[in-house]
C-alpha cells in the first residue's frame, strides 16, 4: 500500500509539472546586415552577397541590399578592388580577372546607409591533391553498397590548417548540415597522405567535383559553429541556439552584422564513374 501511495505522489507531482512554455520573441528588433563574402584565386567563387536578417516567424523572401559600396583592399599596396551588384547572380560580383593571390592580406569593405564594415582574411598556399580514385564497396553495416570516393595529396604545413571539402554531384552541391566536412589537424592530416575516403556512396554514371578549401582559423570556427546550430533540434537538452560569431566587425554605426568573409584558394577535382 505504501509502495502505491509513492506511485500516486509521483505520478501528481510529474503531471502537475506539465506547464506549456510560450517564448517572448521580440519581433520588432531591427533587421541588420548579414555579409556572406568569399575571395579565392578562383573568378566563379569570387562574391560578396548582403541582405537582411530575418524575424524568426517571418516567412517573407530575404531581402537583398543591392545599394552597398563593397571592394577589397589588398593591404600591402592598398590597392582597391570594386565590386558591382550583379542582377542574375543577386550579389557582387568583381571583374573576373581580379584574384586573390597566395601570400597577401585582404580587407573587405562594406558602406551601407552610414554604416561601415571590415574585415581581414590572409591568402594561404593550397595543400596538394595527387589524385581522387574510387572502389566499389558492397553493403555493411551502416554503409551503403555504391562506388566511394579517395582523396590522396598532402599537407605540408606546420601550421593555419583548416580545411573543408565540398561534395557537388552533377552538379548539384551537398548543402546538409553533415556535408559540412571540415578537418583541421586534430583530424590527422596524415590520414590525407594515405587516402582520406568520403562517406558517400554514388551509382554509375555519377559526375563528382570535390573541392578542397584551406581556410583561416576564424573562417572555419564560424563554419563550425554553423554546423552545431545546424543539428540543434531545439530540444529540451539542446543549448540555445545562438548566431555563429562572425569575424566582420562595425567600423561605424551602431548596428550590429552578422555573416562572414572567407579568404582561401580552391582545388577541385572531377570525376565521373563509369556505366561498366
Amino acid at each position: 500500500m505504501k509502495k502505491n501511495s509513492i506511485f500516486l505522489l509521483l505520478a501528481i507531482f510529474f503531471g502537475a509539472c506539465q506547464e506549456e512554455v510560450f517564448l517572448d520573441l521580440d519581433q520588432k528588433k531591427a533587421r541588420i546586415p548579414v555579409i556572406e563574402g568569399h575571395w579565392t584565386d578562383q573568378k566563379a567563387y569570387n562574391e560578396v552577397k548582403i541582405s537582411l536578417s530575418k524575424n524568426y516567424f517571418d516567412s517573407l523572401d530575404q531581402e537583398l541590399i543591392r545599394d552597398a559600396d563593397v571592394f577589397v583592399k589588398e593591404l600591402s599596396t592598398g590597392r582597391k578592388i570594386t565590386f558591382q551588384y550583379s542582377t542574375s547572380t543577386r550579389s557582387y560580383r568583381p571583374n573576373p580577372s581580379e584574384l586573390a593571390i597566395e601570400g597577401e592580406t585582404y580587407q573587405l569593405n562594406v558602406s551601407w546607409k552610414d554604416q561601415v564594415f571590415q574585415s581581414e582574411g590572409l591568402m594561404l598556399k593550397p595543400p596538394i591533391v595527387d589524385s581522387v580514385v574510387w572502389n566499389y564497396e558492397e553493403e555493411r553495416l551502416f554503409r551503403k553498397k555504391g562506388y566511394y570516393l579517395k582523396v590522396y595529396g598532402k599537407i605540408p604545413f606546420p601550421n593555419n590548417n583548416y580545411y573543408r571539402i565540398r561534395v557537388i554531384e552533377n552538379d548539384i552541391p551537398y548543402n546538409k548540415p553533415e556535408d559540412y566536412l571540415l578537418f583541421d589537424d586534430a583530424f590527422g592530416l596524415r590520414v590525407f597522405e594515405q587516402g582520406l575516403e568520403l562517406g558517400y556512396a554514388f551509382k554509375k554514371n555519377a559526375r563528382v567535383r570535390l573541392e578542397l578549401y584551406r581556410l583561416n582559423k576564424d573562417v572555419f570556427d564560424y563554419l563550425s559553429q554553423l554546423v552545431g546550430l545546424l543539428f540543434n533540434d531545439g530540444g529540451l537538452f539542446s543549448p540555445p541556439p545562438q548566431n555563429p560569431e562572425s569575424n566582420i566587425r562595425v567600423v561605424k554605426g551602431d548596428t550590429q552584422v552578422l555573416g562572414f568573409f572567407a579568404v582561401y584558394p580552391v582545388l577541385s577535382r572531377t570525376i565521373t564513374i563509369p556505366s561498366n
